[in-house]
Order: structure tokens, then C-alpha cells, then sequence
């Protein structure tokens, strides 16, 4: 196992390479080892080049609509009437914290998406 540092995107990339041979390596073996790591590693890089933030609230419970293939009318139960739906998801009305409580608790989607530029 030879690690190096990731210094610039071309090392990244290389690591990236690295890791899809090694992901599904079994556990306590040196390409574990290796790969964890090499994700150490990404993400140090990652942090410190990339700045992501947290996700906007509104596009955190649009992406859990596309992965679970939900639609508004699924969001009704965590959010309220379908009016209110509408609202939140066109960005007319902000989220209150029963909505972001049970869209967390319910959807899973994590507090610090749902919080985002909450002032």
C-alpha cells in the first residue's frame, strides 16, 4: 500500500481510481485498511478545496422526493395542506420548525439541510 498526499484535482482523481477497485474490499484486510484511508484522505481534500455548504432546505426535500419518488401530495403528512406544500416548495413560505421536525423525522433528511440560512 503506497498512500501519498492529495495535493491538486489530478491526485484526486487518481485516489478516486484507487478507491472503485478497493470499495468493496472485506473488512481487516490491507486494501481496507487502504481504502479507508484514501476516503480520509478525499475528503481532508475535499473540505479544504470545496466549500459545499449545507443544502438549501428547499432542494434537500426535492432531492428526497426524487430518490423515495414521492410527490407533493406526499408531503402533505410532514408539511400541512396541499396549499402549503405549494408554498413551501415554490419558496413563498418559509419551513416552521413542526414542518422541519417531522420532515426530519419522517423523510430522514438531515436538520442541517432543513436549517440552512435560517437567520
Amino acid at each position: 500500500m503506497t498512500i501519498k498526499p492529495i495535493r491538486n484535482d489530478d491526485d484526486l482523481r487518481t485516489a478516486f481510481r484507487r478507491l472503485e477497485s478497493i470499495f468493496q474490499a472485506e473488512e481487516q484486510t490491507p486494501e481496507a485498511d487502504e481504502r479507508d484511508v484514501l476516503v480520509t484522505l478525499v475528503e481532508a481534500y475535499e473540505n479544504k478545496h470545496y466549500d459545499f455548504g449545507p443544502a438549501d432546505p428547499v432542494e434537500a426535500i426535492k432531492f428526497r422526493m426524487e430518490q423515495q419518488g414521492l410527490t407533493a401530495r406526499d408531503l402533505e403528512p410532514f408539511i400541512g395542506p396541499s396549499g402549503r406544500v405549494s408554498e413551501v416548495l415554490n419558496r413563498k413560505r418559509g419551513l416552521s420548525l413542526r414542518m422541519v421536525k417531522s420532515l426530519h423525522d419522517g423523510l430522514k433528511i438531515p436538520y442541517e439541510s432543513l436549517l440552512a440560512h435560517v437567520q
